[in-house]
């Protein structure tokens, strides 16, 4: 079972910047394009890091306030945060404004793949590379919930052919499948307990379901089965392994 690419949601038309383009020239394309980030790359369209709407607040944040009293030490400064912050407040240019490295995925890599790389690096958007490293596309959170909005004929249609079919080798009507508003809901009578567990483990990862209602039975639980005898049951054991 495949999940869709990444290449397949993307942005293609990226805007984006070089090192030396001026503050202010970020500030217009980011307007101009009514987005919030962009990357910026090398002279062979490798990205060397990106710039976000933060990180042009961060400079506004950094502008000395007439109101404030001098204070004539800043012990603040010292933390690498502060140093980090202070330096955006004097910068001039993209290559001085952006953050790095930056945080980028592949078209090749799956939707699910590019969601757990924001979740985990708290980011709105990915540049998309392709196999040599070149940016090719820009993939936002809204462009990956794109997949929950898949008809449900078509998600159950995926599930009996890459769940029931490839993964288990089955009958496509051995198992009822129906699909609510990317809810899916599996009910029927199987041979083995692995089997249950596998169909309903491969149904979750399909791109567009919300969640899998298991109503599966089964006749033998060979969960209990000695090594030797569950040798019979190699398929089975194999996509246990992978999931």
């Amino acid at each position: 079972m495949k999940h869709n690419k990444i290449g397949s949601v993307m942005t293609t038309d990226v805007v984006r910047t070089e090192y030396g383009t001026p503050f202010k020239e970020v500030a217009r394309l980011l307007a101009d394009h009514r987005i919030s980030g962009l990357p910026v790359v090398d002279e062979d369209e490798h990205v060397i890091g990106v710039i976000s709407e933060t990180d042009l607040m961060m400079h506004q944040a950094q502008a000395p306030d007439p109101y404030e009293p001098n204070r004539r030490f800043r012990f603040t400064a010292l933390t690498p945060g502060a140093k980090r912050r202070a330096a955006k407040g004097k910068a001039r240019t993209a290559g001085q404004l952006m953050s790095e490295p930056p945080v980028t995925v592949h078209a090749d890599d799956s939707i699910v793949e590019a969601a757990r790389v924001m979740a985990g690096r708290h980011v709105e958007r990915l540049p998309v590379l392709d196999e040599e490293e070149r940016l090719v596309g820009i993939v936002t959170r809204r462009d990956l919930l794109q997949v929950f909005l898949r008809p449900d004929a078509e998600i159950r249609r995926e599930v009996i052919e890459e769940v029931l079919v490839r993964g288990l080798l089955l009958a496509p009507r051995s198992v009822d499948v129906l699909v609510t508003e990317g809810v899916v809901t599996l009910h029927g009578d199987m041979e083995h307990r692995s089997e249950t567990e596998i169909a309903v483990s491969m149904a979750r990862r399909i791109d567009g379901v919300v969640d899998v209602v298991d109503q599966l039975t089964y006749r033998l639980d060979d969960a209990r089965l000695q090594p030797d005898e569950q040798a019979l049951h190699g398929v089975a054991d194999d996509w246990l392994r992978r999931l």
